[in-house]
């Protein structure tokens, strides 16, 4: 069957759940296929026809209910991107590495209020990470160092990687935050570029300043449709996913943009959200199955 798809993802996926939405999206007049498990007890695909993937997005929620399960209902043509441009702070990796600096100052609450509002949309981002760098100056540049040591790998990172790449993906990471950080984890996740700000430096120290321009929400944009072009894919076949306000427009520009457990303003305008799996969820929607899945 070919048309629509509707894919449920969770930590313990119930098959008398799939059974409940076959049986909800048959009642709106839809035409069914059986469930498709792509791994055992944890996601499944509803191939179906004759229903809008809205109207079958907002049956699986309210069969759904408050049970911690992912939803993601998309035309089933062309699902594996052949471009992925992530985010990396709170996305890639579970750290907000300004916030990870600010310790070293013991500013961190503070900063990381801060940094809260600013990926919710409620201040400006370049107005937002200027003031947060100016309160880091004076910092010694060993201090980076120190504080990559803290970076930690969004569980799924590895797999999503290194499963895209290996079915001839590009990935790209694409941050509001810091070269000096987007080296490591693009270089540890093995992707093929990265792009980021820059920390300016004088004499050994952090200067309190960031490079101009700064790579905000209408560059992440822009790198998304850069690379679709240069790749000469249209935008149908790209898939972005981040968390922040500065990610918004690449999420919705993308043919399948996800909000990844997104700040409530991204996750209230994005189409598709993950708000409960880790990042192997990427892959299930695309539709690969457990067996494809590397581990990275």
């Amino acid at each position: 069957m070919t048309g629509n798809v509707v894919t449920l993802i969770a930590e313990t996926l119930d098959a008398e759940l799939v059974s409940e939405l076959r049986a909800a999206l048959d009642r709106l007049g839809a035409e069914v296929g059986p469930p498709r498990w792509l791994a055992e007890n944890v996601a499944c695909d509803l191939d179906f026809i004759d229903l809008d993937p809205d109207q079958a997005d907002a049956a699986a929620r309210l069969v759904i209910g408050e049970r911690a399960v992912d939803v993601l209902a998309q035309p089933a043509g062309g699902r594996r991107k052949r471009l992925l441009v992530a985010d990396m702070e709170s996305t890639l990796i579970e750290n907000e590495m300004l916030d990870e600096l600010a310790d070293f100052v013991g500013l961190r609450a503070e900063i990381a209020a801060i940094t809260a509002r600013a990926m919710n949309g409620e201040l400006d981002f370049e107005g937002a990470i200027v003031a947060r760098v100016k309160l880091l100056a004076g910092l010694p540049v060993s201090t980076l160092e120190t504080a990559a040591e803290r970076i930690t790998l969004m569980p799924g990172a590895r797999a999503l990687i290194a499963t895209m790449r290996a079915a001839g993906a590009r990935t790209v990471l694409v941050s509001g935050g810091f070269r000096f950080f987007t080296r490591i984890v693009a270089g540890q996740l093995g992707m093929d570029a990265e792009f980021a700000n820059d920390l300016d430096i004088a004499q050994g120290k952090l200067a309190g300043t960031v490079a101009k321009p700064i790579l905000g929400r209408q560059a992440k944009f822009d790198r998304l449709v850069q690379e679709a072009a240069a790749a000469a894919l249209p935008l149908a076949a790209t898939l972005s996913v981040g968390d922040g306000a500065n990610d918004l427009d690449m999420i919705l520009a993308a043919g399948l943009g996800i909000a990844y457990r997104a700040k409530p303003a991204v996750a209230a305008r994005a189409q598709w959200r993950i708000e409960h799996s880790d990042l192997t969820a990427l892959l299930y929607a695309q539709g690969y199955r457990a067996d494809e899945i590397l581990s990275g």
